[in-house]
Order: C-alpha cells, then structure tokens, then sequence
C-alpha cells in the first residue's frame, strides 16, 4: 500500500511539473516564464530551464532581468554539456555588459567552455584552436585575475593536443614507409612547436626515416641522402648523448658508411661504364656519319657526272656530220 502512495505521488508531482513548464511555455507572461524559469535552473533540470530562457530574450530586453536571462542560459548549456552554445552566451554577457561585475567570469567561463568542448586529438580541432585564442585573450584582458592562475596550464594541455595530433599525422607516413614525407612532417612539427615535449621522439623517428631513406634511395640522390643521414647521427651524437636514440645513431652511422663505401665502387663502375657506352656510341655516331658523308659523295659525284655527260651530249647534237653532200638539181 505504501509503494503505491509513493508511485502515487511521484506521478502527481511529475504530472504537477509537466503542466507548470506547460503552461510556462504557453504562457506570455514574462514574470511567470522567469520564475519557472529560475525554478527549474535551481534544481539543476537544465532542458526545461533552457527552453523557458530562450522564449524570454525579446520579452526581458531592456530590463535588469536581460543580464540574468543571458548568465543563467550560458551556465545552463555548460551544465547540460552544450559547451558551444555556452561558450556563445558566455562571450555575448561579457561583451554587451562589459560593467557588470560578472562580465569577468562570463569572460573566463566562455574560454572555459571551448577547453571543455575540445575534441580528442584525433578529431577536428577548431575547437581546440579557438580555446587557445580565447584563454589568450583572457590572459590579456584580465592579467591580474585570480582566475588567470591555471590559463597557462590549460593553453598548455590544449597545445600539446595540436603537437600531438600532428606528431600522428608525421609517424602514419613513417608505417607507411613513405620516409621522404615522414622527415617533412616532423621537421614541420618542430618548426610550429619549437618547445614541443616530443622533440626526443621526432628526433628519432627523423633519424630512423633519413636512415631508410638513404639506404633505399634512387641511384640519382643516393650520395646526397647518405650524406644527410651520417650528418644527422652526428647531430644526434651531439643533442642526445646517453640515450637509446644516441646508441641507434652510431649503429646507422656504421652502416651508412659502409653503404657509402659500396655506393662508391658502383658509382665508379656506373661512371665507367658511362664513358665506355657514351665512347662506343661515339664511335658508332662517327661511322654512321662516314657512311652517310660517303653516300652523299657518291651521289654528288654521280650528279657531277650525268651533268657532264649531257653537256657533251648537247654539244655533240649542235654540230653538222661531217663529209655531208649535197645534190643540186639542174634544169
């Protein structure tokens, strides 16, 4: 009987709050709307208190209740994980009433909700660029704020999402052996974080990728390449002393400079045969010419002499025979 009252009684409360948000959003009073409004925000029911302050903006213009309609909408979508729109309402308080002594934490609570909203690293990440510019600008704005104390923190964790994702992007070309593309990706990692905690695992991850590169290279850049890749085991030696990386760094350069070694005689023997082949096609090229430059005279000379002959024979057709007689007829 007790469970009955009670089930009772839940469903006449909840039947009770459905009819008063009802009636809420029918209603055009602006009071009554408010105050449903600020009830359902103060128990924490989020939805409902959302869509009460959204039908209030044009009906609260104006009046002192427009500030508190615009704070409670914001923290009402950062509670109910709306972290965009929240972050809109935040930066909208904080900007059209920048006087109010909220307008700071409006200010702070909007940068808040891009970090919340940011993505994992594997995902899009506007949202996380944006957090940045907007806890930057927070810093700017208020410096002195005790809020201010964590920002560094957070832009920090927000960069490193950046570092990271690009640093996954760089180390995909490297499974793929795409080596060429992997040592630009993660020198371009470098260059856009130059104070990235990651630098020890690019570096080797660079070092591995110049190593393949220059033992798997094209006979055209080969030299070159195995010239970087010992150049940067020594760089290396240098910047990474006592480390797995460092110990890496000599076993390639070991190998590198045997290759180099290897490379060398095939580049004697490929030049070698280079001259042999560019002497025999020379030779070749010189009698074909001889061929064609006797050919040529022979047909020059044939023409010099077919001119001759018909020269001799025109002028052999001009003159009379000779001993010719010729009868007179007499009457």
């Amino acid at each position: 009987m007790r469970k009955i009252i009670t089930l009772f009684i839940l469903v006449f409360l909840v039947s009770a709050c459905n009819k008063k948000f009802d009636d809420a959003m029918k209603s055009a009073d602006k009071n009554l709307i408010l105050q449903t409004a600020n009830e359902y925000f103060a128990n924490q029911k989020w939805t409902q208190a959302i869509a009460l302050y959204e039908r209030l903006p044009n009906l609260v213009a104006g009046t002192d209740d427009a500030k508190t309609v615009v704070f409670n909408t914001a923290y009402a979508n950062y509670y109910d994980k709306q972290y965009r729109v929240a972050a809109h309402h935040f930066k909208n308080f904080s900007v059209t009433f920048p006087e109010d002594p909220r307008a700071e934490e409006a200010a702070y609570m909007s940068a808040i909700c891009y970090y919340e909203g940011s993505m994992d690293y594997n995902l899009d990440q506007k949202n996380t660029e944006s957090a940045i510019n907007e806890l930057q600008n927070f810093l700017t704005n208020y410096p002195n704020s005790e809020k201010a104390k964590n920002i560094n923190e957070r832009i920090d964790d927000l960069s490193y999402k950046l570092e990271f994702k690009a640093f996954e992007n760089a180390r995909q070309y490297f499974k793929m052996n795409e080596y060429k593309a992997a040592v630009v990706a993660f020198e371009n990692v470098l260059a856009d974080f130059p104070s990235t905690k990651l630098r020890p695992k690019i570096n080797d991850y660079i070092l591995k990728s110049k190593y393949h590169l220059a033992m798997n290279s094209i006979y055209d850049k080969k030299e070159d390449r195995l010239n970087e890749a010992v150049a940067y085991t020594r760089f290396i030696e240098k910047e990474m002393p006592d480390t797995d990386t460092y110990k890496t760094a000599l076993d390639y350069r070991e190998k590198l400079e045997a290759e180099k070694v290897r490379f060398a005689k095939v580049k004697e023997q490929v030049e070698a045969e280079k001259v042999r082949i560019a002497e025999k096609q020379k030779a070749a090229q010189a009698e074909l010419d001889a061929k064609e430059k006797k050919k040529e005279d022979q047909i020059l000379q044939k023409a010099e002499a077919d001119a001759q002959q018909v020269k001799v024979d025109s002028a052999a057709a001009a003159q009379p025979q000779s001993g010719a007689t010729f009868k007179i007829k007499r009457n």
